[in-house]
């Protein structure tokens, strides 16, 4: 039974949440973004988030939450419209037989989002020593050469990004 009245008030406080606040988070979103459908979008993809990690209750600072979900979110925008743009591009170079269909270009642009997702977490040289083994197919010594680093070296960043992919994978 208290599970029940939990909830209710979680939801109440979200209601709260969203009556107070999605109005100001909705302009402040298309302050930035200059696209009033983009910032509505977000707005609610923020709520949905508050509504997820069920936090609604214990804000102190509503909007500089909102604010900072929001944040991310729109980051997460731009590097996906980046990506799909780049996709696009390198799809426009090759001869039209060979395009793929909307659903299949669809899928691998999911997979390319979830790449990049993936090696968003890893530094900077351990990113660029695991895509040159893994996508350009370089040895460990070509690969030392490239970066500018020992073989023991490369070794130790795949070792990471390895490690850091499959406790992604296991999350």
């Amino acid at each position: 039974m208290s599970l029940a009245v939990s909830d209710t008030a979680s939801h109440a406080g979200l209601a709260a949440l969203y009556r107070d606040h999605h109005g100001w988070l909705r302009g402040w979103l298309r302050q930035r973004l200059n696209d009033s459908a983009d910032a509505a979008d977000l707005a609610q993809d923020t709520f949905v988030r508050v509504l997820l990690a069920r936090t609604a209750d214990s804000l102190h600072e509503p909007r500089h939450y909102l604010a900072t979900v929001a944040r991310g979110l729109v980051i997460d925008l731009y590097r996906r419209r980046s990506l799909e743009r780049a996709y696009l591009d390198a799809l426009a170079l090759r001869p039209e037989c060979y395009a793929p269909s909307a659903e299949v270009r669809a899928q691998i642009l999911d997979s390319l989002l979830a790449i990049d997702r993936l090696l968003d977490g890893l530094g900077a040289r351990t990113r660029q020593v695991f895509l040159a083994v893994q996508l350009d197919g370089l040895t460990y010594e070509k690969t030392a050469e490239r970066v500018g680093v020992s073989v023991t070296t490369v070794r130790k960043h795949l070792a990471r990004a390895l490690m850091h992919c499959l406790l992604l994978d296991d999350a």
